[in-house]
């Protein structure tokens, strides 16, 4: 058996419709040897994505169609603790009302952070002094993710990870964070700076990874940002109801990305 994640273009269809789909579902599955574990609906964009233990795609296909006719355009195979790391649950939400299943929707924004000058910094002050510094950083990461509602997806070496519910909270936490380092700086002889990359989306679109291009867009505007200095993605700059003000810059040729990307700084201090 192996966990698959699937992903359906349910334009008109409202959170009763997908959550009557869901039930058919779960009445077949036994006779397949499959197991729904969970869905999520993102009403405003018309898709839902099921999270499903299966023998293989195919079997899990089949059930779709057997209960209902939906059947998905993508499916690809997930790891649960990803899963649950990107989208904070992997079993069906409590109580399962048609307000819940709008708002319990699978886009999420993602976030890197990296220390600047990271290695430069162990070397010239030697691993025990550069591993706390990072000990510093994480810190301060963590307790802003902790207050604008982001999840720790894995820590990277010099940076963390993290995935928000909404673009909103990403940019937010990420001003946050960058506001809380200017403090630290001010009371500490040994600075430390970061920056951040920020890119938002849907766990399987076009990929074969759960938010693959989504993750790499991210983790690449990160690389680019200079330092102290927050980079969003167009998609992020569109969906985010943030007060924070944006200044477009130069298009971005990044490494894995066939044509230059649009890039905007975020206007933090």
């Amino acid at each position: 058996m192996a966990i698959f994640m699937d992903r359906h273009e349910l334009k008109g269809f409202s959170a009763a419709d997908v959550a009557q789909a869901h039930q058919k579902d779960l009445e077949v599955q036994d006779e397949y040897g499959v197991k729904f574990l969970t869905y999520w609906f993102d009403h405003q964009r018309g898709t839902a994505f099921c999270l499903i233990d299966a023998p293989d795609k195919e079997t899990a296909q089949c059930v779709h169609r057997v209960a209902h006719g939906y059947v998905a355009g993508e499916v690809v195979e997930v790891a649960l603790s990803a899963v649950e790391a990107f989208l904070g649950r992997i079993s069906d939400p409590e109580p399962l009302t048609e307000n819940t299943q709008d708002k319990d929707n699978a886009h999420r924004a993602i976030m890197f952070t990296d220390i600047v000058g990271s290695t430069e910094m162990t070397s010239r002050l030697g691993d025990l002094m550069g591993t706390e510094l990072v000990r510093a950083h994480d810190s301060i990461v963590r307790r802003c993710l902790r207050g604008y509602g982001g999840s720790e997806v894995k820590h990277t070496g010099d940076g963390i990870m993290a995935s928000f519910a909404s673009t909103t909270q990403a940019v937010d936490c990420s001003t946050a964070i960058l506001q809380e380092f200017l403090r630290y700086n001010r009371g500490n002889a040994e600075p430390i700076h970061i920056r951040i990359g920020i890119d938002c989306g849907e766990p399987v679109e076009d990929s074969n990874d759960l938010f693959g291009k989504t993750v790499q867009l991210a983790a690449r505007l990160c690389s680019a940002a200079s330092t102290d200095q927050i980079l969003v993605s167009e998609n992020v700059f569109r969906n985010q109801n943030s007060s924070a003000a944006f200044l477009e810059i130069e298009r971005l040729q990044l490494k894995g990305f066939a044509k230059p990307v649009p890039a905007f700084e975020c206007a933090w201090t």
